[in-house]
């Protein structure tokens, strides 16, 4: 890979840390496009792959940042990241056995309805001194699965659902919820980038350069989010349209693809 797609992976990294460290997710679902239509990745696998290894480590890095400021449950966030990890590992074993083409088709559709979450506003009303409990444990367990299973398959963090699914399950605060979810980002991105990696399935200096711009976007974005959190709702709405107008351009270039091939 020559140094102009090294230095678009760069740049895309940023963008990807920046959105993590802000919103908690929706950064990562950007990964796999940027990989595949900006730095210029042919195989969709090792898109998801490298993807998946870089938003995992940007979630770490972003994680540091949410813990320095009280903004992480741990116990909650362990309880949801452990049962997921079972279903990252099932749906990344389904995704690599998928047609990579198919794969890119069904990630836009699932896009869309993440632009459509996105939408929905998110308050900060809640519980701030949420605990795990007999009440908690089995929501929290569920709803990790079932997160887990979907970022597994599609490659990505999976912050869109697991933030909603923290709320859903506890009634935490929407920014203890971004704090909390990227335990579990960092988990599942991981469990799926060493499945994926015992295919060769993954470039590891892009890798590399991706997260360093993740690095350096994650810590305007955590930053961000603790300043700005009455305004997030204006942002979902802008980041929601970005969101549309990637899948609608997947779309398109996923049917034609498929039409060719």
């Amino acid at each position: 890979m020559d140094l102009l797609h090294l230095i678009l992976g760069g740049l895309s990294g940023v963008l990807v840390g920046f959105t993590l460290g802000l919103v908690g997710g929706g950064g990562s679902i950007l990964a796999v496009p940027l990989m595949v239509y900006v730095v210029g990745v042919d195989n969709p696998h090792v898109a998801i792959g490298t993807s998946a290894l870089a938003v995992a480590a940007n979630a770490a890095l972003n994680l540091v940042n949410h813990a320095r400021r009280g903004n992480v449950r741990w116990n909650c966030a362990a309880v949801f990241a452990a049962a997921g990890v079972i279903g990252a590992y099932g749906g990344s074993s389904l995704g690599k056995a998928i047609d990579g083409q198919k794969l890119l088709l069904l990630f836009a559709l699932l896009m869309l309805v993440v632009g459509v979450l996105m939408l929905r506003g998110r308050g900060d009303g809640g519980d701030a001194d949420v605990r795990l409990d007999r009440r908690t444990a089995p929501r929290l367990a569920g709803f990790g699965g079932l997160a887990g299973a979907l970022s597994g398959f599609f490659g990505i963090g999976g912050g869109f659902l697991i933030v909603p699914g923290l709320v859903a399950a506890t009634r935490m605060p929407m920014l203890l919820a971004i704090g909390s979810s990227l335990v579990a980002v960092t988990a599942f991105g991981l469990t799926t980038a060493l499945n994926y990696a015992r295919s060769g399935l993954i470039d590891w200096t892009l890798a590399a350069v991706f997260v360093g711009g993740g690095l350096l976007g994650g810590l305007f974005g955590a930053s961000l989010a603790t300043r700005l959190s009455r305004s997030r709702g204006a942002l979902n709405r802008v980041f929601a349209g970005l969101i549309f107008a990637v899948a609608l351009y997947m779309l398109v270039r996923s049917a034609r693809a498929l039409m060719g091939g």
